[in-house]
């Protein structure tokens, strides 16, 4: 057996191929980022002719860079950021339009319109979701209204939907020439198309959004062999896991058991919840989804609170207003002020997600004074992330009627020891970082290795696991009350900023 597993974490603003050993310890990397296209306020693209080209040259650079031959390799496992939506061609493999990024906001008129027979849950008992902007379901039905031709060509089966992990599994495997059309549950159970219950494309929802069943990919468990790659870059190497980023970090973090949650801080902020195989309806404003299925066992769900802009503030910070020249920078710009000065950050660039669901919100700075200065934003832009976790986590408590008594963190975010200790002290309970951050790309590795037999069970990957650090909650009691009553009175303001269609 081939000592080493390749994952390829196809993100919202980059793309890596990590090489992980069965200790789960990463052997080389290779990354590149991809262009944020932003046509109009509200609308994000991608293209993914680039992030296809990409893909190859992340996973040639792995290689590369960790001297690998393909024989050093026993699988790879897919991993990607969910809800984004393309459309290509079948013969050609050409994208009818860019990528419709998971943050993007043009189908907020379709929101209402679809609200309007039976509100926002209408579609909830059989998908887990609400009507948002965020799913596939309404990105493709935009692409099908607006874009010529693609709604003859999905009729006749010429044109074909995927998420990312789905458009690059068929790049990767032939493309025009045979290649896979498939996804996993955790991913096609975003798009809003999908049955909890079956597992399967649901007839009756095809039918509301009028979407053609022809366009849409075979679903798959999330770790089977499910062909081979064709590309050179890893020639005849099995394909075999298939996992949305954040239920690959939940594998990752080996919360296999009902009760363990894990948040991942990257672009946004997802925290997840293992509820078993009992599927578990959210009555607070979060999402039921599937957590993983392994080959034939049954899938497991999960309970999410989705948050769509944390680390992306502070991208934003950099790029937009250029108070920090690197995303690093923030911390030390926080560290020159005790606290926030009294001001509030509500990054509500896409309207709010999990627990509001307010599609018309936009973000605010709220409490400004003479005596706000820079280093009080960049504390309001960490806090901010602290403060969205808590709105989950409490929504989150309420659904699972427990009470969470830690909480496993991973992601980019997770080095800010500024943000991690604002985190723990917020909640009330520790925060634990985990030795190996990488948890995403770990879970679709992990998902891939057990499938060929490089792990045999889920207690070999628990024995991975291992903290890194533990942040203890140290804040008095009526300081933390304090800064989340101002923190809600800011999420009220950005409410109903944006004008919703009559």
């Amino acid at each position: 057996m081939p000592p080493y597993i390749a994952a390829i974490d196809q993100g919202t603003t980059s793309t890596r191929c990590i090489v992980f050993d069965r200790q789960g310890t990463i052997i080389s990397v290779g990354q590149k980022e991809h262009a944020q296209i932003y046509p109009q306020p509200g609308w994000v693209e991608h293209d993914p002719e680039e992030i296809w080209r990409n893909t190859l040259e992340v996973i040639a650079l792995a290689r590369i860079n960790g001297k690998l031959q393909g024989s050093d390799i026993a699988a790879v496992g897919i991993t990607n950021q969910r809800e984004t939506t393309v459309v290509w061609n079948r013969k050609t493999g050409k994208p009818y339009y860019n990528a419709l990024v998971w943050q993007d906001t043009r189908t907020g008129d379709l929101v209402s319109r679809f609200a309007r027979n039976g509100g926002q849950d209408r579609f909830r008992a059989a998908t887990g979701l609400p009507l948002a902007t965020y799913f596939s379901s309404l990105k493709i039905k935009w692409i099908l209204d607006n874009v010529p031709g693609v709604r003859e060509d999905a009729e006749r089966g010429q044109a074909l939907f995927g998420t990312m992990d789905t458009y690059l599994i068929w790049q990767l495997t032939g493309g025009h020439y045979n290649g896979l059309h498939i996804t996993d549950v955790t991913n096609a159970s975003r798009t809003q198309l999908m049955n909890l219950q079956t597992l399967d494309w649901d007839p009756e929802l095809l039918e509301a959004f009028d979407i053609p069943h022809a366009m849409l990919p075979q679903i798959r468990s999330s770790s089977e062999v499910y062909g081979t790659v064709t590309s050179e870059v890893l020639p005849g190497i099995p394909i075999a896991g298939i996992l949305g980023d954040q239920q690959a970090a939940l594998v990752g973090q080996t919360c296999f058991e009902p009760g363990q949650a894990k948040n991942t801080y990257g672009t946004g902020c997802f925290l997840l919840m293992n509820t078993g195989t009992e599927l578990r309806p959210s009555n607070y404003g979060l999402l039921t989804t599937v957590a993983y299925r392994f080959g034939k066992e049954p899938a497991h769900y999960a309970l999410e609170g989705s948050v769509a802009i944390t680390g992306a503030l502070v991208q934003w910070l950099r790029d937009n207003l250029g108070l920090i020249s690197s995303s690093a920078e923030v911390d030390t710009l926080a560290r020159t002020v005790p606290d926030n000065g009294g001001a509030y950050f509500v990054p509500a660039f896409s309207g709010l997600y999990a627990p509001y669901w307010k599609a018309d919100a936009r973000g605010v700075i709220a409490g400004l004074t003479r005596f706000v200065n820079k280093g009080h934003l960049a504390r309001a832009v960490l806090e901010a992330t602290a403060y969205q976790t808590l709105d989950v986590v409490r929504a989150m408590e309420q659904d699972a009627e427990m009470q969470l008594s830690s909480l496993r963190v991973d992601g980019g975010m997770t080095v800010n020891e500024l943000l991690m200790q604002f985190q723990a002290d917020m909640l009330g309970v520790p925060v634990i970082r985990p030795k190996i951050t990488e948890t995403t790309a770990l879970g679709a590795a992990y998902a891939a290795g057990l499938a060929v037999g490089s792990w045999s069970s889920f207690d070999d990957l628990r024995r991975n696991w291992g903290i890194d650090r533990t942040f203890e909650p140290a804040m008095n009691e009526d300081v933390q009350n304090r800064l989340y009553q101002g923190w809600q009175k800011a999420v009220e303001r950005s409410f109903s900023w944006e004008s919703q269609p009559v």
